[in-house]
C-alpha cells in the first residue's frame, strides 16, 4: 500500500489507521505525484491511496501518468467534500482511478477522523485488491413480495416479452465511469424514464449528473422531490437520500427520502428497484453494474419475480464485482453482459431502433 498525499498530517492519519487492519502494509508514502510515481516504480504496490491537489504534479495527472505507463494497480483518491472536490474526483476516475473516499471534516479528535477514515477506506482497498471481506450483514434470504416464491431465471436464456414502463440502475465502486459508458452508448433518448442510484454523497452526485448530461442523447439530471419522470431522462439519486418511484395521475414522479441506510447506504438500489415494482409491477428493467456489497439484489429478486427484466455487468468488466455479482449468483440476472454491450442490450430491449431517435434536442427538456 503506497500513501500519497502533501500533508504530512494526512500522510500520518491515513497510515495509522491502515495499519490497525492486519490485512493491508503501508510500504511507502510520497508527497506528490511525481515522487508517487518513482516510489510505485521502486515499490511496486498493490494499492495506492492519492490526494489530488498537490504540487508539482497533482493527483489526477499522477493516475494518467501510471495509466499510460501500464500500471493497473488500483488507486483510491482522497477528496474533499465540496464542489471543487467532487469536479476534481469525477476528473481522477475519468483518468483511470478505481474509486474514492472523502476526507475527514468536522471530527472531535484523531481518534474518531482515524475511525472515519479506517471505516471507509480499509473496506474499499481490500476489495479493490481482490480480497475477500466477510459482509457487516448477512441479508435474510430473499422473499419475492410479488409473485410468491423465489424465481430464479437461467442467464443467456431467452429474455422476458413485456412492456416497460420504467427503467431502473443501480451501481457503486466504478460506477461513474460504467454509468458514462452506458448512458454515452445509447443511440436514442430511452423510450421510458429512467433512474439511477450511484453510491455517492451530496455534491458528488450533482456533479455526476451533469457530466452525464454531456455525454450522450438522453437528458440527465439530479432527482428532486416531485419531478415528473419523463421519457428520455436520466434521474440521479441525490447524495444521502434515497430515491422512489410514485404514482401520479397516469405517470410517475420522484419521491426523495432521508429515511434510514438500507443495506448501510442512503441512496439505496434496493429501496428503488423495489419501489419501481410496487409501481409498475414486472413493466420495468432492472440494470446492476459494478460495485460493492450486495445491494440491489434484494430488488432485482422482486423485478424477476414480478416478471420483469434484469441485466447486470460482468464480472470482467467490473472494478468490483460486488453488486453485480451478488445479483448473478442469487439467480435474479437474465443476462451478464460486458459493460460494452449493456447499452445495446438495454436497447433491444426497450424496441429502441439502433440509430434511431431525436437525440437530446428531441427529448423534453
Amino acid at each position: 500500500m503506497l500513501v500519497v498525499d502533501d500533508s504530512v498530517v494526512i500522510r500520518r492519519l491515513v497510515s495509522a489507521s491502515l495499519a490497525r487492519d492486519p490485512r493491508v502494509e503501508v510500504v511507502g508514502t510520497a508527497s506528490n505525484g511525481r515522487l508517487a510515481i518513482a516510489r510505485v516504480e521502486q515499490l511496486g504496490p498493490d494499492v495506492v491511496t492519492m490526494d489530488i491537489e498537490m504540487p508539482e504534479m497533482d493527483g489526477i495527472e499522477a493516475v494518467r501518468a501510471l495509466r499510460r505507463s501500464g500500471h493497473r494497480m488500483p488507486i483510491v483518491m482522497f477528496s474533499t467534500l465540496s464542489e471543487r472536490g467532487a469536479a476534481a474526483t469525477l476528473d481522477a476516475l475519468a483518468a483511470g482511478a478505481s474509486d474514492y473516499v472523502t476526507k475527514p471534516t468536522g471530527t472531535a479528535s484523531v481518534h474518531d477522523a482515524l475511525e472515519r477514515v479506517a471505516a471507509e477506506l480499509v473496506p474499499k482497498i481490500l476489495a479493490l485488491a481482490g480480497v475477500r471481506v466477510a459482509p457487516r450483514h448477512v441479508p435474510a434470504p430473499v422473499r419475492a413480495e410479488v409473485g410468491g416464491p423465489v424465481v430464479r431465471v437461467a442467464p443467456g436464456g431467452a429474455l422476458p416479452s413485456h412492456p416497460v414502463r420504467l427503467v431502473v440502475v443501480g451501481s457503486s465502486t466504478g460506477g461513474p465511469e460504467a454509468l458514462s459508458r452506458l448512458f454515452g452508448a445509447l443511440t436514442a433518448p430511452p423510450q421510458v424514464p429512467v433512474l439511477v442510484v450511484q453510491h455517492m454523497p451530496p455534491v458528488f452526485t450533482r456533479q455526476l449528473a451533469a457530466r452525464l448530461d454531456r455525454l450522450g442523447v438522453a437528458r440527465v439530471v439530479e432527482a428532486q422531490a416531485g419531478d415528473e419522470l419523463r421519457p428520455g431522462t436520466v434521474y440521479v439519486a441525490p447524495g444521502d437520500h434515497h430515491l422512489v418511484v410514485r404514482p401520479r395521475g397516469s405517470g410517475f414522479a420522484a419521491g426523495v427520502a432521508d429515511t434510514p441506510p438500507v443495506n448501510f447506504c442512503r441512496p439505496s438500489v434496493d429501496v428503488l428497484f423495489s419501489s419501481a415494482v410496487d409501481a409498475v409491477g414486472g413493466e420495468v428493467v432492472g440494470v446492476v453494474l459494478t460495485g460493492m456489497g450486495a445491494d440491489g439484489r434484494t430488488g432485482a429478486g422482486r423485478i424477476v419475480a414480478a416478471g420483469g427484466t434484469v441485466l447486470v455487468q460482468d464480472e470482467a468488466t467490473s472494478v468490483v464485482w460486488g453488486m453485480p455479482g451478488a445479483v448473478a449468483t442469487a439467480g435474479f440476472a437474465h443476462r451478464v453482459v460486458p459493460l460494452g454491450e449493456i447499452g445495446g442490450a438495454l436497447e433491444r430491449v426497450l424496441g429502441a431502433a439502433v440509430g434511431g431517435g431525436a437525440g437530446k434536442a428531441g427529448a423534453e427538456r
